[in-house]
């Protein structure tokens, strides 16, 4: 089992920056791809972007490309995502998600454990 903890969110300005955090705990964190979603208010939840264990590769949607980073440090158990530039349209619950094994992956099927969520509202 992996338990994941997301922390970071909260309310902020168009064009400022927040840096969500979400930390692993249970099974070896190194092996694990890590990933972050996001859910506005009745929408689907959606892919923002993924790194894998080594962090040497990363891929996002292309609506946060240019302005979200996800990094990861594998001695503290945590991944992160560095947004920048924000735009009302980030507004959303954003999740943390792991899959043991594999490549990067875009889809919500793909990873099995998830964090509870934080929340991130842009007001414009």
């Amino acid at each position: 089992q992996v338990q994941l903890v997301e922390s970071g969110g909260g309310l902020v300005q168009a064009g400022d920056s927040l840096r969500l955090s979400c930390v692993a705990s249970g099974r070896t964190f190194s092996s694990i791809v890590m990933g972050w979603f996001r859910q506005a208010p009745g929408k689907d939840r959606e892919f923002v972007a993924a790194i894998t264990w080594s962090g040497d590769s990363t891929y996002y949607t292309d609506s946060v490309k240019g302005r979200f980073t996800i990094s990861r440090d594998n001695a503290k158990n945590t991944v992160y995502l560095q947004m920048n530039s924000l735009k009302p349209d980030d507004t959303a619950a954003y999740y943390c998600a792991a899959r043991r094994y594999g490549s990067l992956a875009v889809t919500i099927a793909a990873y099995k454990y998830w964090g509870q969520g934080t929340q991130v509202t842009v007001s414009s």
